[in-house]
């Protein structure tokens, strides 16, 4: 015979079920009431509070760096390689790394971000993409920053086939250096709002993982004997897009994107880049 339960323990499930909510909810406000803290100018934190909710969860940023991670798994384990310091033939071979030669294969121009050259090279732009890019998704939403990320990746590649243009290119660093300029240009116009206690060591911590990145990919470029020379232009030419796409976007966390003339301004100028460096691929290309 199937015992129903009583009243009583009807109301103790719903109570138990209530507190949890309760504590998920505390939870969740707090880690929103932080995040606004940090990515939001003043003006505009209550209005992100009245509609902030952790669903969906910041998807874009956790699958791309997920698949970065794994994909470096694979060339480290499964292909050849004499070291996990600084990746070299198996790597090479691969069909996602940027290498100019095979430059007609327009994917590589976007597929590089998915390998890299070393274990400070990934956990470098694993560690600057992921402090940075989950908070600005859960501000922003995950088509932002995959815009802004992916702009940073396609305007490192082209920039680096026309100012580096006989070197590979590897890593993630374009997209996570986008995603840097865009908050970086933020926190500078909205200085006095964006920056409360200890927020000059947020930018420290910033400019401490861009030294300590940068200083690899030099190394990288131009100290004899690395096993794997590749370009560090993206880096700059990331660092571009996000200050003015970047900008642009995570400036109208409240309003339609559409609707703003810089945005179009912005993505005009870099559309003009984009056919530039096509053109220059093309027909003026030193690369073989």
């Amino acid at each position: 015979m199937e015992m129903k339960p009583t009243e009583a323990e009807t109301e103790n499930l719903n109570e138990g079920a209530n507190r949890e909510s309760a504590q998920c909810c505390s939870w969740c406000q707090k880690v929103h009431t932080t995040v606004s803290n940090w990515m939001l100018p003043e003006d505009t934190r209550s209005r992100y509070m009245e509609r902030a909710n952790c669903l969906p969860p910041p998807i874009f940023i956790i699958s791309i760096s997920l698949v970065e991670l794994a994909i470096f798994i694979y060339y480290a384990v499964l292909m050849p390689q004499k070291q996990w310091i600084t990746l070299d033939v198996g790597m090479w071979e691969s069909p996602f790394i940027y290498r100019p030669e095979k430059r007609q294969e327009a994917w590589r121009f976007v597929s590089y971000m998915f390998v890299h050259a070393g274990v400070q090279h990934i956990i470098g732009n694993l560690v600057m993409q992921l402090v940075l890019g989950i908070p600005l998704e859960l501000v922003h939403k995950g088509l932002r920053v995959g815009l802004v990320y992916l702009a940073g990746v396609l305007g490192g590649s082209l920039a680096s086939s026309i100012f580096d243009p006989m070197l590979a290119l590897v890593g993630a660093s374009g997209g996570g250096y986008a995603l840097m300029g865009g908050y970086f240009m933020n926190v500078l116009v909205n200085f006095r709002q964006m920056v409360p206690l200890f927020g000059v060591f947020r930018l420290a911590f910033i400019l401490i993982i861009v030294g300590t990145d940068v200083g690899f990919a030099l190394y990288r470029r131009f100290v004899e004997g690395a096993v794997l020379r590749v370009s560090f232009v993206a880096h700059i030419a990331g660092g571009l897009a996000g200050m003015t796409i970047g900008y642009v976007v995570f400036s109208c966390y409240d309003k339609n994107l559409l609707k703003d003339p810089r945005f179009w301004a912005s993505i005009l100028a870099y559309f003009a880049c984009v056919v530039f460096a096509v053109i220059f691929n093309v027909f003026l290309s030193p690369a073989p």
